[in-house]
């Protein structure tokens, strides 16, 4: 039976969408139905569909009382929304239904795999997080009756009951289930847990899959565990990292490792890490096995030190999902690409090649807030490179966003200061192109309020949101000294 409590979100969910209008929203990124969203959840492929939920205060524009919002899409791009999934309704998970994730049962079922958040009054209003599930058609959840299905029972010596979350559920080829949990130490370090069970219910403590060692952040947040090509990969979303060099910035930002599993499947051997995306905005991403075997991923688009200064209450809708992108692996390193399913919306192709840019440059026809940017860049005289090149978008006489390349340095920075802010956001991030040539692609995805920039195939990732005006549409170039540059410029969406 559906609890009051959901019931109530679900109406009020579905009367709040009706006072959204469609244009202040993205065109081709989830955002939530209504009130605020972060980290997916339960990205997953059931009866046809995606399924993609999200951590959803449906009330508010201010992060709240976690409820699991719930959209599908058969193209990862087009989202319909349908009812919210779940509600901090029962004891255990009074205080919020906290990340996790989803798969198939073998009897056909969706089951989701979630941490149930309560608090203790007796112990100093202490948050105990425990693993809990509920299982339903696609539309409607019941959740289980023996839940929690983990707890701090199941913990190893010296973990912390009150950091134990995400869950991340897969199965393996002899059809045992397997899930991963993010856990910190008393010494406040993260940890990732393994579990395993033979029919998703009854789960039991494996190893200690993998730990931090202190030099990536404190507790590792919403992990991901997958095998791509030949390699296995973990991703997981530290706590209060430090910089190293030009990687990991955020502070609360993103990691991949790049390893593989021992022998008996009970340790994690990283060979190279590396930040998932170098830009401001991304945290907490989900992957999924699509049908046709590709491994895509999505995360929440947005800084949690940002939200403070967004005046997120004033809005009908804050945060939104990054587009999906497909992973690769190339010399040891995570590549990333938009879904190849963005093409088929691509419209009203431009294009510009050998054009010289020195000083101030607007080309006709280049211009827009949904719209895809193919750039390739090189000096005009090897022997005398430019010293700078920008891409200003999202532009007007008051506002705009801009990524810019400094040659000499091999720096490229997005920069989003002049694009309407009136609080001290987080407004740069820079990162470090390797100099392995004088060319350099770019690949920019604009979304209204958000630019996703892919350097080089996609071997970096640069990922910022805004909240300019839409009526700054404009995109111009700037060099000092002179670039040749190469341009494909579509509109996104426009035949919808």
């Amino acid at each position: 039976m559906t609890s009051q409590k959901l019931l109530f979100a679900r109406a009020y969910e579905q009367e709040a969408e009706q006072r959204i209008p469609l244009e202040t929203r993205p065109k081709f990124h989830l955002s939530p139905r209504a009130g605020w969203a972060n980290d997916p959840n339960g990205f997953s492929w059931y009866k046809g569909e995606y399924h993609l939920f999200y951590q959803y205060h449906p009330y508010k524009s201010v992060w709240g009382p976690m409820h699991w919002g719930h959209a599908v899409s058969s193209d990862l791009l087009h989202w319909k929304y349908l009812p919210a999934a779940l509600a901090p309704d029962q004891d255990y998970d009074s205080f919020g239904c906290f990340s996790g994730s989803a798969l198939e049962l073998s009897d056909g079922r969706q089951m989701l795999l979630y941490t149930g958040v309560r608090k203790e009054d007796n112990d100093n209003g202490l948050e105990i997080q425990t693993q809990c599930i509920a299982v339903g058609d696609g539309l409607n959840y019941k959740k289980y009756n023996q839940n929690p299905v983990l707890d701090e029972k199941e913990l190893p010596d010296g973990m912390d009951r009150c950091n134990f979350r995400d869950p991340k559920i897969w199965r393996e080829p002899d059809g045992s289930f397997w899930c991963m949990v993010g856990a910190r130490r008393e010494n406040q370090l993260g940890s990732l847990l393994l579990f395993k069970s033979e029919d998703a219910f009854c789960w039991k403590f494996q190893s200690i899959l993998l730990e931090n060692d202190g030099s990536l952040g404190r507790m590792w947040e919403c992990p991901d565990f997958f095998t791509l090509e030949d390699k296995q990969v973990v991703m997981v979303s530290p706590q209060d990292m430090l910089p190293d060099g030009f990687e990991y910035h955020n502070g609360n930002g993103t990691v991949c490792f790049i390893g593989h599993w021992d022998e008996g499947k009970t340790h994690f051997i990283p060979e190279k890490n590396q930040a998932i995306d170098y830009g401001i905005d991304f945290y907490a991403p989900q992957t999924i096995l699509t049908p046709d075997g590709r491994r895509v991923m999505i995360g929440w688009m947005q800084n949690w030190d940002a939200c403070p200064a967004a005046n997120t209450e004033k809005r009908p809708w804050f945060g939104q999902m990054s587009i999906p992108r497909e992973l690769t692996i190339r010399n040891n390193r995570l590549y990333q690409a938009p879904v190849r399913e963005l093409e088929a919306y691509r419209s009203g192709r431009l294009e510009y090649k050998n054009v010289t840019v020195s000083g101030d440059l607007t080309l006709p026809g280049v211009e827009g807030r949904t719209v895809e940017l193919l750039i390739t860049l090189r000096p005009k005289d090897s022997q005398a490179l430019y010293r700078k090149f920008a891409v200003r978008f999202a532009q007007n006489d008051q506002y705009r966003t801009s990524v810019s390349f400094r040659p000499y340095e091999s720096v490229l920075k997005i920069d989003r200061k002049c694009s309407g802010s009136r609080r001290a956001l987080i407004h740069q991030r820079r990162c470090l192109i390797p100099k392995d040539s004088d060319v350099l692609k770019m690949r920019f995805i604009l979304d209204r309020f958000s630019v996703e920039v892919f350097i080089n195939d996609g071997a970096q990732v640069m990922t910022a949101t805004f909240f300019t005006d839409l009526a700054a549409k404009g995109i111009s170039f700037f060099a000092d000294g002179e670039a040749v540059m190469d341009l494909v410029k579509y509109d996104l969406f426009e035949r919808a």
